[in-house]
């Protein structure tokens, strides 16, 4: 057998195993944007409490049904900057309220509208009610912030007197839902005496477990009961028992 047959031999099966590779790595990659596979389910089954959180991309939702998936918690979404209120806010809340889970509100934060103006729109649009979780606000990048994001004077200047407004309102200390990223680059320990909510959903969380409460673990997985445009749904797990949770309520 020739040297140059050999060779010949040798890249043919190069080829068929690289292509190989690239037609499994397309596969893998084809079932983790699907919400098949999911890097993080493993580690978030460890916990025993666990919720969702949607908006009006979920569509109408069938509460009794959505609740039923092995859910204890749903936070909805309710307002975005001092005038935005989410068009499904009122029926999921009262919807999500007529089940057995603990349910609260979510406010994604505007880096262009003032704190206080923030916090007025959704103290007008949230009720304050007895065995509701706490307030959530929602910091992170957006738009054209994700390349020229705010200062940390200015971001603090708009955070700080939302949340002092909504726990003087609701009672609670509200609870922060963030990225990792803008967690270290804007409130480091400063905000540690607000319930973390953490999103980390191609790993778990890059924090001790005790720096966190409530972890968003995965933004592609299915369950039954919606049929918004929005396919998926977002996951999350808290550290702690369904009694601890309870304990994190409004009064």
């Amino acid at each position: 057998m020739s040297d140059a047959g050999t060779g010949r031999r040798r890249l043919r099966t190069g080829l068929v195993a690289a292509g190989a590779v690239v037609v499994l790595l397309a596969v893998l990659a084809l079932l983790v944007w699907n919400g098949v596979l999911w890097p993080n389910r493993l580690t978030a089954a460890k916990f025993e409490v666990r919720g969702v959180d949607v908006s009006a991309y979920q569509g109408e939702i069938d509460w009794p049904v959505l609740a039923a998936q092995d859910l204890d918690f749903a936070f909805v979404k309710a307002t975005e900057g001092s005038s935005h209120e989410d068009e499904r806010f009122e029926a999921n809340w009262e919807g999500a309220r007529g089940t057995d889970l603990l349910v609260g509100a979510y406010h994604f934060l505007s880096f262009e509208s003032p704190g206080a103006d923030q916090a007025a729109h959704m103290i007008d649009v949230v009720p304050a009610e007895s065995g509701t979780l706490p307030p959530v606000v929602d910091v992170e990048y957006y738009g054209e912030f994700a390349a020229d994001p705010p200062t940390v004077d200015e971001l603090r200047g708009i955070l700080d007197p939302m949340l002092d407004a909504l726990e003087e309102h609701y009672g609670v200390p509200p609870i922060l839902y963030t990225t990792q990223q803008v967690r270290a680059d804007y409130l480091g320990d400063d905000y540690d005496r607000y319930p973390l909510w953490i999103r980390s959903v191609a790993s778990s969380p890059d924090l001790p477990r005790r720096d966190w409460e409530f972890w968003q673990y995965s933004d592609r997985d299915t369950l039954p009961g919606y049929d918004g445009e929005e396919e998926h749904i977002d996951m999350n797990v808290f550290d702690g028992t369904l009694a601890d949770l309870g304990a994190l309520t409004q009064p």
